[in-house]
């Protein structure tokens, strides 16, 4: 089973600012675009029941049981006692699967968070006022504003009311990315720092926001098995490894996180028997478009046969393949807008694991392959690509055994890969 980690987007402002009903309205829209939506609830009250006295399961609990689980065929949830309270990001990732979660309140979650001010509620109006005056003096966010009061960067009467607590730890900080409110103040502030403000009624507008920038994005993963092989002796897409086709390990790894399956092959007479796996994504068949050999041609390949924007490219002899990294890889694009997002190590780039926008990178990549580039990275310093590194730490953090890249080239390394797999 793949735990396909979820992106997630924190949703926050003030007591009564009205987080709960946008909330449930921008699920109910999301889910209507499509997108599997999940969601958390930050309660403060520490002593908050979802359980009934009288009900077989709190029996279980006060019996002694620290965890119960109450599951039927449609529905499961599960009561468990806490020695201490468990941070946002662990519960996050706990809940894998999702386009999104979001996430009632968690302003220290260290996630993108969404401010919400309402005119109607004095505490939002006192925290707006106090970020127009921060943007109008120039001042980061996440400034602390008792501090600011102190030093008089701001109106003392903002400071010295029941609304002290709000702007001490309740304002914007460096992980806001919008602002919703009908406070034209706040509006003003949030222009000055460059992040975008919807207006309380303009759902369709937010999930818009949150769907180029925070969904997980759709993906076509594209498995390369068009390669000569010498060296294997033989296609290493039908070499066999752990009892089946090398290319029908990768497969059924990586369909989980595909929305769209590829394989460049030059081969598709003898990669018939994908047919029959049982896959959540059927692969699709495309031969080479160029009829010479080379890394970039094999890459124009991949991007051009693909049909959504944002395009994985795998090696079909990576045994390890990782679709978590597949999944971490396009929500690190969306969120920095980068046209390729490549692991980097000591080896250097490792091309074939890694993410591509496909509209950028296609007429980067025939650029190169006119100036007779074959390298994979060729293109990298075109003008018109951003490239963004994803580092070993980051790798490590996703798939924390590693092997992302290991691959065998000749029957021995496939043999001694294989021997300690089976023998772990």
């Amino acid at each position: 089973m793949v735990n396909i980690p979820s992106p997630a987007v924190a949703i926050v402002g003030r007591h009564n600012s009205g987080k709960t009903t946008l909330i449930e309205r921008l699920i109910a829209e999301l889910t209507r675009r499509g997108c599997d939506v999940g969601s958390v609830k930050h309660h403060s009250h520490s002593k908050f029941e979802i359980d009934y006295p009288g009900k077989d399961s709190w029996r279980h609990r006060e019996a002694g049981a620290t965890e119960t689980v109450i599951a039927s065929p449609e529905k499961m949830a599960r009561v468990k006692t806490l020695a201490h309270e468990v941070e946002c990001a662990e519960i996050v990732r706990s809940m894998p699967g999702h386009d999104i979660i979001v996430v009632e309140g968690y302003r220290k979650s260290g996630l993108p968070t969404i401010e919400l001010m309402r005119a109607a509620n004095e505490a939002d109006a006192a925290v707006a006022e106090a970020f127009a005056q921060a943007a109008a003096s120039g001042l980061p966010l996440g400034t602390d504003f008792i501090q600011m009061g102190k030093v008089g960067a701001l109106d003392q009467r903002d400071i010295d009311d029941v609304h002290a607590a709000d702007l001490a730890d309740k304002t914007p900080t460096e992980s806001t990315v919008a602002v919703i409110t009908d406070i034209p103040r706040a509006r003003e502030a949030a222009a000055v720092y460059g992040i975008p403000a919807f207006d309380l009624a303009d759902i369709a507008g937010i999930a818009t926001f949150l769907q180029e920038h925070l969904v997980r994005p759709k993906v076509s993963v594209v498995i390369q098995a068009g390669g000569e092989s010498r060296r294997m002796g033989r296609s290493k897409a039908t070499v066999p490894f752990a009892g089946q086709p090398l290319i029908s390990r990768l497969v059924r790894r990586l369909s989980p996180v595909a929305d769209e399956l590829v394989i460049t092959t030059n081969e598709p007479e003898d990669l018939g028997f994908l047919e029959q796996l049982d896959v959540p994504t059927r692969p699709r068949l495309v031969r080479d478009a160029y009829d010479f050999r080379g890394a970039l041609p094999g890459l124009y390949t991949a991007l051009l046969s693909a049909q959504n924007p944002l395009v994985a490219i795998v090696a079909c002899d990576m045994i390890f393949a990782s679709p978590c990294l597949v999944v971490a890889e396009s929500i690190e694009m969306a969120k920095t807008g980068a046209d390729v997002v490549i692991p980097v190590n000591k080896h250097g780039f490792e091309p074939f694991h890694a993410m591509y926008r496909r509209d950028v990178c296609l007429p980067a990549i025939l650029r190169a392959i006119n100036r007779g580039e074959k390298r994979a990275q060729s293109f990298f310093d075109d003008d018109e690509v951003q490239v963004f590194e994803f580092s070993q730490q980051r790798v490590l953090e996703v798939e924390p055994r590693g092997g992302c890249f290991i691959n065998a080239n000749t029957p021995d390394e496939l043999t001694r890969i294989e021997e300690s797999y089976l023998g772990e």
